[in-house]
């Protein structure tokens, strides 16, 4: 094959258009900052700060019904690095998982052909970070290795699941939602399949509940809610109350532990798992939009809805305010008795029509302050929320929602009030906890109140449904490169013309130019274009032609043919000749018209004897260079003619002659030179005929008697001398028009709808296409390079068919993408970082391990050289240039927020921590650093306020550890979080067990006299009648000292040898030996319980004995939960063994991070041994960084290391010497 001129660069690329109604669920924001959603059988990410396509994966079969990002709850290093890890489910049950950067599959997962329901990544990566949970209808649960694609273990239970929701606070526990009820698992683990088949409970509706009737009234939701009392039965409802198909969704609240979310299309119900019991409403007014589905958050206790009519709202839990007063009083009958979430923000809705509807929407899960929406004409929405600070005296007072307040810190830390900070960071650094009362609120000048909203930041549109007809601009050449740019028009069905950008992708320019389908589209310059379109014909067979010439530029469009065009047949098709000078128009039972398509007039309307066209073509040859000689001759002969002899009048010859050129220029533009054009054209009976088109002239000059292995022609394309033709039949025939041959070629494939050359000089390659797909073939060798056809090699069938370039091809097709492919007409994805984006995208991922790991390291440790800098082409850095563009570039593409706070001196080394985590969307080291700033801050102002302890007290009050990290958080906060949910619980009290749990409860909490009053509630005709009134005596006498002690101590031991744990336990808790009864907890394995008890009762010494054992047993192999571990050392303030625990598990960056921080804030007392320790980790780090090539952070650390960085250090500044020397 002879080489041709390849004449410009595309990449491959797929336009993608509408969803279909499987890809409803199918859609993710991964911590890595991308969503990634289906599309058809395609998946599609996109960046969401930006908002543009990234990457378009093609390989499933079928339709995707869900998409999956890998967690990073795990620490990043060069043999564990930042990658995008994708897994895609579709409609036969095939996973998918991707390495989306470069767009290959790592593994491929197939158990059964049925639709995959749900699937997620296992959130504790402790011991795997590649483990997938899969649901398989109709009822297997299996557990994959999605790295190797093994199956490592898989179950089955009695009833369908619909879906799952993994407990953010243990892992061991999972939830299935199945058609009948809600099974819950509470002995999950990776190793082998859950044992028992889960505890089953039932859901009534709560429309079959009284409420429901009553939230008409207009006493609203608040009197309803008390009768919303049971809504999980262990014995199966009745027909009559189950629905539960209505049942959208279940998930776990992350903001807390053991509360979970139900969703309803007209209310959310909050449970209280402790109690099996609805807690809080969310309940929508008659003429309320319903729900569609709900995000519950983790950094606040706030829900994102979504809609029916698309539009998004935020709600969030209202404080309670001084819910307990004195603890042994009867409570105040006032405070509001559930969880109430108040509606603080919504987005605008959309149109929602027959095809267009909001499918899902998805949250940041990194700082959970925008949502992105996915409507079903593929429009992706990105809202943003935005807080604005209001004066304190705007604030309507009717509103009954309590004020939002700004948080006190800033990334982890307290800042003062001038200090450079970024609220519109992540959700918790938007609004605070709202743990204040209101008295204290007003005596700090400091808290500002907040008002949220939404901001849409970002909007993604697809193609709009197919048909389409397809025509790329016309090619690059040397005279056209300066403005050129590679345009592809879409016409479609609905009238309007898309003009893409193909470098790009990105939409360039939308027309409305008709009222009907486009049928046809024909360039007429490189920035203009002729559309027909054609309205449905009528009972004559008649329609309405349109025929419109659009200027791009301007988006000016006139109807080409005037006032022509009502009531005749209709355009078959319309070609344009090569000069762009004439328009061929071909109608179905009409005579061809000819026009000039410089000046909109009709040349020749053919005699009605005129042979019918089936297929039409204009010549490539044309007359117009020796036109051009003629005039150039023309024009020096006029000039010879009017120099006058005397050379003195040469500068009136100057000006004659400009004025002659002049004149000439215009006449050109006015086109009177028309140059002589062909076409040839094919009548029913296959004869071809050729004509010569001269200005308004039309000759009849050659007839070619038809070919006999041909049927009728349906297309011609002619470029350079070779012809090609199509028939009916599926022939193809070439012509060698300057060697006078003719190969006739059977393809077998039914009608040749199409047939076009590609461009570029010597490039002979056509496109052809039929009723069932499309081939490329090589005119020169006469031999089919790639073939296509829908249902063997893919799924989509063919509408258009185009050539983009010299080795690309467009293909348009019945699942609404466009797809530019190489001539091979394989489907490809392409590697991320090939791709041209208009706009920088943020994304650490895309980089090589190694330049990802060094780049993090350079936002760290500013300032470099005494200077804050973002510009790492100035440091030692020894990478070669390509790495260090990209790295610079990364850098670029940060918002001027983010650049403004790493170059902001007064950005403490903690929160610049904690603001890489949430960069890098690195899971693991945002709840390590956010723990770890907390306690760092707090005990380093314990040192400071050892005098003035009422202070700290205060500002832990203002301040806490949010409740989302549970037992992590401060005894005191955590303790009067617990009063507050079983005050809520006791308020919720329907039967006499949930009476019985909270006594039990209280009793350990220490509300010894709620506690009885809960015990003499219980009613004669009970059996526990006699047994609880007996316990109410004991409680209310055991505080008399003395023997009785010792004989509750020796009942409880009994009591706990038999079995009997919890009752043993509560007996040691109220005679105040909790501490003993923690340590039979941890003896019988119920870790967690334990930990529990030492938070609400024990002092803080105690407490922490409890909490270290418990972290042993984490770090157990069997158990090997040391990243929690870690965390619950960081509360009690053990820094010393959190830096040997993170050195000894080969954290190093994470090590010398925190050991710095530590000095700094006088957290680790220096003395030999941690000597010792702080020199090894900071000489590991060197050593780590030096692996990087990050050779100036290598200098850093090693010299920081004492002795032990010596020879490092030594190392790393040899080669510079040597250098000096020569």
């Amino acid at each position: 094959m002879l080489p041709y001129t390849v004449n410009i660069r595309l990449s491959a690329r797929t336009l993608t258009g509408a969803l279909s109604a499987q890809n409803k669920g199918a859609v993710d924001w991964g911590w890595q900052g991308l969503i990634a959603y289906g599309c058809q059988s395609l998946v599609l990410v996109i960046d969401s700060n930006t908002a543009q396509t990234v990457q378009v994966l093609e390989r499933h079969k079928t339709t995707v019904v869900k998409v999956k990002w890998a967690k990073e709850n795990y620490h990043h290093n060069i043999g564990s690095p930042y990658s995008l890890r994708l897994a895609s489910a579709d409609a036969t049950g095939k996973i998918i998982v991707w390495d989306v950067a470069t767009g290959t599959v790592r593994c491929e997962i197939q158990e059964h052909t049925k639709p995959i329901q749900d699937m997620q990544w296992l959130w504790n990566q402790d011991a795997s970070r590649d483990l997938l949970l899969a649901v398989h209808p109709p009822n297997y649960i299996v557990l994959w290795n999605a790295d190797t694609g093994t199956k490592l273990w898989k179950k089955s239970y009695a009833e369908n699941i619909l879906s799952f929701s993994f407990d953010p606070f243990d892992p061991s526990h999972l939830t299935l939602l199945t058609s009948e009820g809600i099974v819950f698992i509470s002995d999950f683990s990776p190793s082998k399949a859950p044992a028992s088949s889960g505890k089953k409970v039932y859901i009534s509706s709560p429309h079959s509940s009284p409420s429901h009737n009553k939230l008409v009234a207009a006493t609203g939701a608040k009197k309803a809610l008390d009768k919303v009392k049971i809504l999980i039965t262990n014995e199966k409802p009745s027909a009559e109350s189950v629905t539960l198909n209505e049942c959208l969704q279940l998930s776990y609240l992350p903001s807390k532990r053991n509360y979970m979310l139900l969703l309803y299309p007209r209310e959310i119900l909050i449970l209280d798992l402790e109690v099996n019991q609805t807690v809080g409403v969310v309940a929508i007014e008659r003429t309320g939009i319903p729900f569609l589905q709900v995000i519950p958050c983790f950094q606040r206790d706030a829900l994102f809805c979504l809609h029916e009519n698309g539009c998004i709202t935020l709600r969030i839990r209202r404080s309670n305010i001084n819910i307990t007063g004195t603890p042994n009083e009867d409570p105040d009958p006032d405070p509001v008795q559930e969880l109430i979430y108040d509606l603080r923000s919504q987005s605008d809705a959309i149109r929602v029509t027959k095809t267009v509807r909001p499918f899902s929407m998805v949250c940041c899960p990194v700082n959970e302050n925008s949502a992105a929406l996915i409507v079903s004409d593929g429009r992706v929405m990105i809202w943003e929320l935005k807080s604005t600070v209001s004066g304190r005296n705007l604030r309507n007072s009717n509103s009954s929602a309590s004020p939002l307040y700004s948080p006190v810190a800033f990334c982890g830390i307290p800042v003062g009030a001038f200090q450079n900070k970024l609220p519109d960071l992540s959700l918790d650094n938007m609004i605070g906890q709202g743990a204040v009362t209101g008295e204290e609120q007003l005596k700090n000048s400091f808290f500002q109140e907040v008002h949220l909203k939404f901001l849409l930041t970002g909007l993604l549109s697809g193609l709009p449904l197919p048909p389409f007809a397809i025509r790329m601009c016309p090619p690059l050449t040397t005279k056209n490169i300066k403005q050129y740019q590679p345009l592809l028009a879409v016409g479609t069905s609905n009238g309007s013309v898309l003009v893409y950008n193909l470098t790009s992708g990105l939409l360039h320019k939308e027309l409305s130019i008709h009222s009907c389908e486009v049928k046809g589209i024909e360039w007429t310059s490189l920035t203009g274009f002729l559309s027909f379109a054609t309205s449905t014909p009528n009972n004559l067979g008649l329609v309405r032609n349109e025929l419109q010439l659009v200027d791009l530029p301007t988006g000016r469009s006139i109807a080409f043919r005037g006032e022509r065009g009502n009531d005749e047949p209709a355009i078959e098709m319309i070609k344009v000749s090569h000069l762009k000078q004439y328009l061929a128009v071909v109608f179905k039972d009409k005579p061809l018209e000819l026009w000039d398509v410089r000046t909109c007039t009709l040349l020749r309307e053919m005699s009605k004897n005129f042979p019918t066209v089936t297929a039409l073509e204009w010549s490539p040859t044309h007359n117009l260079k020796s036109l051009r000689k003629k005039q150039l001759a023309a024009r020096e002969a006029m000039a010879r003619q009017t120099v006058v002899s005397d050379t003195e009048l040469s500068s009136v010859e100057s000006s004659m002659i400009s004025l002659l050129q002049e004149a000439e220029s215009k006449s050109e533009l006015s086109q009177n030179i028309s140059a002589r054009e062909h076409f040839v054209f094919t009548d029913t009976d296959g004869q071809v005929y050729h004509l010569t088109v001269e200005g308004n002239s039309v000759k009849d000059s050659a007839r070619i008697p038809p070919d006999g292995s041909m049927g009728s022609i349906t297309c011609i394309a002619w470029k350079g001398d070779t012809l090609v033709l199509g028939d009916v039949d599926g022939n193809l025939n070439f012509w060698d028009l300057k060697g006078r041959v003719s190969r006739g070629i059977p393809t077998h494939r039914s009608w040749v709808r199409k047939i076009r050359f590609a461009p570029g000089k010597g490039n002979q390659k056509v496109i052809t296409m039929y009723n069932d797909g499309a081939e490329v073939w090589d005119t020169k060798e006469v031999q089919m390079v790639s073939s296509l056809r829908s249902g063997r090699n893919v799924n989509f069938r063919i509408l258009d068919v185009d050539c983009c370039t010299s080795d690309k091809v467009i293909l348009a097709s019945d699942d609404g993408c466009i797809r530019v492919l190489e001539t091979t007409m394989k489907s490809t994805c392409f590697r991320m970082d090939e791709q041209v984006l208009t706009e920088p995208v943020w994304c650490p991922y895309l980089l090589v391990p190694r330049a990802s790991l060094a780049l993090k390291a350079f936002l760290l440790h500013q300032p470099w050289n005494d200077k804050y800098t973002l510009d790492i082409l100035h440091i030692d850095y020894p990478e070669n240039d390509n790495i260090k563009n990209l790295l610079q570039k990364q850098l670029n593409s940060l918002s001027n927020d983010i650049k403004k706070l790493v170059l902001d001196p007064e950005f403490a080394l903690l929160q610049r921590c904690l603001l890489v985590a949430r960069l890098y969307g690195d899971e693991s080291e945002l709840h390590f650093w956010s723990v770890a700033s907390h306690y760092l801050h707090s005990f380093s102002q314990e040192k400071a306020l050892t005098a003035k302890t009422t202070d700290s007290l205060q500002e832990k009050l203002i301040n806490p550890l949010d409740i989302c990290y549970d037992i992590l958080c401060e005894n005191s906060y955590f303790q009067k979080f617990q009063l507050e949910r079983i005050h809520l619980q006791e308020v919720k009290r329907s039967t006499y067990d949930h009476t019985r749990k909270c006594a039990d409860q209280l009793l350990l909490l220490g509300q010894t006299d709620r506690a009885v009053q809960l015990l003499l509630e219980t009613s004669a005709d009970n059996p526990h009648y006699y047994c609880d009134s007996l316990k109410a005596c004991l409680v209310t006498t055991v505080t008399s000292s003395g023997p009785s002690q010792s004989t509750i101590k020796l009942v409880a031991t009994n009591m706990i040898a038999n079995g009997k744990l919890a009752e043993g336990v509560q007996l040691l808790s109220l005679i105040d030996k909790a501490a003993d009864a923690c340590r039979y907890l941890q003896t019988y394995g119920e870790w967690n319980r334990a930990a529990w008890l030492a938070k609400v009762r024990l002092n803080s010494e105690e407490c922490g004995d409890v909490l270290k054992r418990w972290v042993d047993h984490l770090c157990s192999p069997q158990v090997n939960q040391k990243s929690k571990a870690i965390l619950v050392l960081l509360s009690l303030g053990c820094f010393t063994r959190v830096a040997e625990m993170l050195h000894s598990m080969r954290y190093f960056d994470r090590a010398a991070l925190f050991v710095e921080v530590c000095l700094k804030y006088g957290t680790i007392e220096v003395n030999e041994d941690t000597n010792k320790l702080i020199h090894m980790v900071f000489a590991d780090y060197a050593r780590s960084l030096k692996t990087l090539g990050f050779k100036q952070g290598a200098i850093l650390f090693a010299s920081k290391a004492g002795a032990a960085g010596k020879d490092l250090l030594n190392e790393l500044k040899q080669p510079k010497e040597e250098v000096t020397e020569e």
